[in-house]
């Protein structure tokens, strides 16, 4: 009986040991990459990364640990710059100038954020147009979103950056470069559309299950794709069915009106809160809202892009709707 039972604890421990090294994400190596710019790509770097990818890979690699095209070599876990930073207030991905920052208040200290610029990898978005210049949608999305994530650590609040790119941190130019590089937390960005949303959906899903936060929201950032002579303000959607959803665009909404009358009186803002069946809003658990920033195509809205003023002043706005939301989240406990 013993013995039986030895047998059997032994077959459940390589069913889990197997599973384990199955569920490991793998990838194949570019030509000219070495390890160091593989891992990179992958945003995975520093030292710990570099020691765990060679012991995971020992049997693989060429001579003096050179990668060899067309292998599949198996990637170290993805630590999460939020759960397991090494240095207190510092976040790599805002770039070398921003990765350092000071708490400056504790009025976000239970909330939890999910942070998604739209499309990246193989999808620029929308792409307008500056004489030649190329203007992509992904990568004014993702500066902008990077501020915002700033934005609520410096007040307490822990963030999932969901979309990365491990080289383009804030950037301060007009005219911001255009790559290819970006991941879902490591994870490479599928082709499919489908795939795409479904990546980033389960990225959320499944951080979701971990946070103990009372406050957990998630937000989407576009930027929208319309006639060059129709000029947009900032505009939200909201799921179909869920309240707290509706209430956090309209909020979100409301501070950027609120923000216009102090800013430019006169001027008006016309930005809308409509409920739209989209799948990024049907498929993630925590409360979320999409945003469309502007029409890329518009040479007003433009400027609202181009300018790091302007692109510091959204995610400032968008800042301070969360902030209020919270605010009001917690009342109703």
């Amino acid at each position: 009986m013993v013995f039986k039972n030895s047998i059997f604890t032994f077959i459940i421990l390589l069913f889990i040991s197997s599973y384990t090294l199955t569920a490991q994400e793998k990838a194949s190596p570019k030509s000219g990459e070495g390890i160091s710019t593989f891992l990179k790509r992958h945003n995975r770097t520093g030292k710990e990364y570099h020691e765990q990818f060679i012991k995971l890979n020992k049997d693989k690699l060429g001579k003096n640990n050179t990668l060899r095209l067309g292998v599949k070599y198996t990637l170290p876990p993805l630590q999460s710059q939020t759960a397991a930073t090494k240095q207190k207030n510092y976040e790599p991905l805002f770039g070398k100038e921003y990765a350092k920052y000071n708490q400056i208040s504790s009025e976000l200290k239970d909330a939890c954020f999910y942070l998604v610029s739209g499309h990246g990898g193989p999808d620029p978005g929308a792409i307008g147009k500056v004489g030649n210049i190329e203007l992509h949608e992904d990568e004014y999305a993702y500066d902008i979103m990077l501020r915002l994530a700033r934005n609520l650590m410096m007040r307490g609040a822990k963030v999932h950056i969901i979309i990365q790119d491990a080289k383009d941190g804030i950037r301060n130019q007009k005219y911001l470069n255009n790559s290819k590089r970006e991941t879902c937390m490591g994870s490479p960005i599928p082709f499919s559309q489908f795939r795409r949303l479904e990546q980033r959906c389960a990225k959320i899903n499944a951080l979701n299950k971990k946070d103990k936060e009372k406050y957990r929201r998630a937000l989407f950032i576009h930027v929208d794709s319309r006639h060059k002579g129709k000029q947009t303000d900032v505009f939200f959607y909201h799921s179909l069915k869920s309240e707290e959803s509706k209430r956090l665009a309209k909020t979100l909404r409301s501070t950027f009106n609120h923000k216009y009358k102090k800013h430019q009186p006169g001027r008006g803002f016309t930005g809308t809160v409509e409920k739209r069946s989209l799948y990024v809003l049907n498929h993630t658990v925590p409360v979320s809202a999409f945003v469309e920033l502007g029409n890329i195509q518009n040479s007003d809205d433009q400027k609202r892009l181009v300018l790091s003023d302007n692109r510091q002043a959204l995610a400032n706005w968008l800042c301070e709707g969360f902030i209020a939301d919270y605010k009001q989240s917690m009342k109703k406990r």
